[in-house]
């Protein structure tokens, strides 16, 4: 049975260069998602959030390997962030930071499969995030896009020279929540190591 890795037909949203912005245009794309609000290294909540995309997305894989005969690689977690202070964010107040974690789903696996897989993993397992997971669509349009390479803390910098030089430079302004795309486990691969692809939304000015 053929593999679908989303990372290898998707190449062009989940890679990027390191060291320069790229403009890209993406298209609507299906997710399971949890929202949440605080700092996601001591918030028992963003834990319990991972847990449930996890248990559901390789739920949802296994289901649409056995059932209708189309296996594919579980894409790596995504993440919207932001805060009601932008500057909060850059400068990594992290109490202060609103989260979604998200999953993609391959637009072969359908609404229904996916609140089936839901309903699977809530009766295997009493996880509160899992009554908070949902399936939405998430349509970006235009979005500036960067490989960051190193801590999730020393991506400051690199926000701000997007944000206050690349941006105004070339005439864009914020049309959406700040994304990033984590194709390093944590867990495996050194924190100087780690690969993060920073992407912002954005839309012409004027």
């Amino acid at each position: 049975m053929e593999k679908t890795d989303i990372k290898k037909t998707l190449k062009h949203l989940y890679s990027a260069p390191h060291g320069k912005f790229v403009l890209l245009d993406v298209p609507p794309l299906a997710y399971l998602m949890v929202d949440g609000h605080g700092n996601p290294n001591t918030d028992p909540g963003y834990q319990a959030a991972l847990e449930a995309l996890y248990k559901v997305a390789y739920t949802l894989k296994f289901m649409s390997k056995n059932q209708f005969g189309r296996d594919y690689v579980v894409p790596p977690l995504e993440g919207l962030w932001w805060a009601d202070n932008p500057e909060d964010f850059i400068t990594r107040r992290k109490e202060q930071w609103s989260w979604t974690m998200m999953i993609l789903v391959p637009d072969f696996v359908s609404q229904a499969s996916v609140e089936a897989a839901i309903a699977i993993a809530r009766q295997k397992k009493n996880n509160p995030a899992l009554a908070l997971l949902r399936y939405a669509v998430l349509e970006e349009g235009t979005v500036v896009q960067t490989l960051h390479i190193g801590p999730y803390d020393a991506e400051g910098p690199v926000l701000e020279k997007l944000h206050e030089e690349f941006m105004p430079g070339n005439g864009f302004t914020f049309s959406g929540i700040h994304h990033e795309i984590y194709l390093s486990d944590p867990r495996k691969v050194a924190a100087e190591k780690l690969k993060t692809i920073l992407r912002q939304p954005v839309r012409a000015l004027g």
